[in-house]
């Protein structure tokens, strides 16, 4: 026992460091997504790379392939990143913004929904046609990559949505709120998928009459769930306000998302399912917003060993017999998104080159996709050639999308005048400010969002690696970035009066402050007054109150 902890540890302290070393420098250097950097770590230090040279030291190679297992790496290690996908979804789950799931607009769940099914059938039709190992388009195998095929990572987007200026323009709107069908309807997908490939596992075949039990099954746990948790969230935040301890609060939830995340999977459903759900039912609480600051240090650490250890399960020898099915997966997977979500989006009133920008906006993967390949792996639905063929098609969209993307926004509107009677409502008002200092800037920045957050806008931060935010309330839609020493802050005009409003009476509170101490002639007096304030009875402060003279207190 003691040797295989000490052999997780140093594979835990590479992991951690590789990963974090690549995730700075792809962004940093190679203008590429972090995820790409903490997978290629993963694939070089894994075990078909640089992890299996022998070391007289360990008496063997830090990652060794366990003997006669299904996955690459071992069963602790693989207990981390299942932990860690928890932990994902749960912080995911607090970010999506319930009001909009429930009441988006009509174009963004059109486009959700042709995004999901498009690509999905794309994937698995690919899957039957071009594998002839698969023969049915129920097939596990082929179930699994469809439905890879539907997931999208919105946090490359946004990002680039932000330096564009666009997160608030007709485009930007719609994209955001496909993005959240995207992801219910890929998890709830996911779930189905999982349930249909335990019985055909045990069954030799898919019996036809379990297929609806089985879809019955998952969105009745899915839907009941969430309706419980939205519920009896407000009773539960009552409850867990008595400890008057913030970090106390964000573990109990946690461990919440960890056992709904165990029944889920004694449901016949996939884990990551529960973690989504508690985070969604406490995502329209007060107290959601110090939730995930105070997950952000347990994401920090997770998540990149996820992507790591999704990256070492790369087999690329494996992957040397469907390196062209690989590509040529990737090409279906990103026509069936720009189809999918492109077509849908000209039918409701974009022009050609807005279609586009949502199909652009539509390709990137991320997390979902890897989660899905696996699941698949580790279940035995998928063999390491065809994860091989999730990871090269995480890659591929990834690194098309954003030039795409940054290309199809030069050039005009991308909405059609005889559909736009609402496209007045979609031109962006840009309000600028900047700083002398990054910490006065961030200073302001929380400032700005705490207002919003007590005028009950829903503040979703779209990046935990960069201060880009996106605020909603009903049809009020802003976007705020910070960059460097400049706040950003793009909303429609007719916002544009109440965000100036809001600016103005933060900044006014803040030069009452600032002139409060400047009253304060002296380093001495300063200290002198804040000292009386703190030492004087409480009736010297309301007499004085009383007078008028109001004692500075610190």
């Amino acid at each position: 026992m003691t040797h295989l902890m000490t052999i997780l540890v140093l594979q835990l302290a590479m992991i951690v460091f590789f990963a974090k070393i690549l995730g700075w420098f792809f962004p940093r250097y190679l203008k590429l997504p972090k995820v790409l950097g903490e997978l290629t770590a993963g694939m070089a230090i894994g075990p078909y790379a640089l992890g299996s040279i022998y070391l007289d030291i360990l008496h063997g190679p830090l990652f060794e392939i366990p003997a006669g297992g299904e996955l690459a790496i071992s069963p602790e290690l693989y207990g981390f990143a299942v932990v860690a996908s928890i932990v994902l979804l749960f912080v995911s789950g607090l970010e999506t913004d319930l009001p909009t799931f429930l009441k988006f607009s009509a174009k963004g769940s059109i486009v959700g929904l042709g995004g999901v099914i498009v690509s999905f059938v794309f994937g698995d039709l690919a899957t039957v046609l071009l594998l002839p190992s698969v023969h049915s388009f129920m097939d596990p195998a082929a179930l699994f990559l469809g439905t890879l095929c539907t997931a999208t990572s919105v946090g490359i987007t946004a990002r680039i949505l932000s330096e564009k200026r666009k997160m608030s323009s007709p485009e930007g709107v719609t994209i955001l709120a496909a993005a959240v069908l995207d992801d219910v309807l890929g998890i709830v997908l996911l779930a189905v998928i999982v349930g249909i490939s335990k019985v055909a596992s045990t069954h030799g075949h898919i019996p036809w009459a379990h297929i609806g039990w089985i879809a019955l099954k998952a969105f009745g746990f899915w839907i009941a769930s969430t309706v419980i948790g939205i519920l009896i969230a407000p009773k539960l935040t009552r409850g867990l306000k008595r400890f008057k301890s913030m970090d106390m609060i964000a573990s109990i939830s946690l461990g919440i998302a960890l056992f709904l995340s165990g029944l889920a999977e004694l449901a016949g459903l996939a884990m990551i399912i529960g973690a989504y759900v508690i985070g969604l039912a406490l995502s329209q609480t007060d107290i959601s917003h110090e939730i995930m600051k105070k997950m952000h240090g347990i994401y920090d650490f997770f998540v990149p060993i996820f992507f790591a250890v999704m990256g070492m399960m790369v087999n690329f020898e494996a992957m040397s017999s469907v390196w062209v099915f690989g590509l040529i997966f990737s090409v279906v997977a990103i026509a069936g998104k720009m189809i999918g979500c492109g077509l849908p989006a000209f039918l409701a009133g974009f022009n050609f080159r807005g279609a586009l920008r949502i199909g652009c906006g539509m390709l990137p993967r991320g997390e979902v996709t890897l989660i899905v390949a696996g699941i698949g792996l580790s279940s035995g639905a998928i063999g390491h050639d065809l994860f091989g063929v999730s990871i090269v098609t995480l890659l591929v969209a990834s690194v098309i999308a954003p030039p795409l993307l940054i290309k199809s926004f030069d050039g005009g509107s991308g909405y059609r005048k005889k559909f736009g009677g609402d496209e007045a409502a979609h031109n962006v008002q840009s309000i600028e400010l900047s700083f002398p200092t990054p910490r006065m800037s961030k200073f302001i920045l929380e400032l700005v969002l705490d207002s919003f957050r007590t005028e009950e806008f829903f503040v979703q931060q779209m990046d935990f690696g960069r201060d880009i935010y996106h605020v909603r309330k009903d049809t009020i839609t802003i976007t705020v970035t910070l960059r460097d020493n400049e706040l950003t802050i793009n909303t429609q005009p007719e916002n544009e009066h109440f965000v100036r409003l809001l600016m103005v009476e933060e900044i006014l509170v803040l030069n009452d402050f600032l002139g409060g101490l400047e009253g304060m002639k002296s380093p001495d007096m300063m200290g002198a007054e804040i000292m009386r304030g703190l030492f004087s009875s409480p009736s010297a402060k309301s007499d004085s109150d009383a007078s008028g003279d109001k004692p500075v207190t610190s």
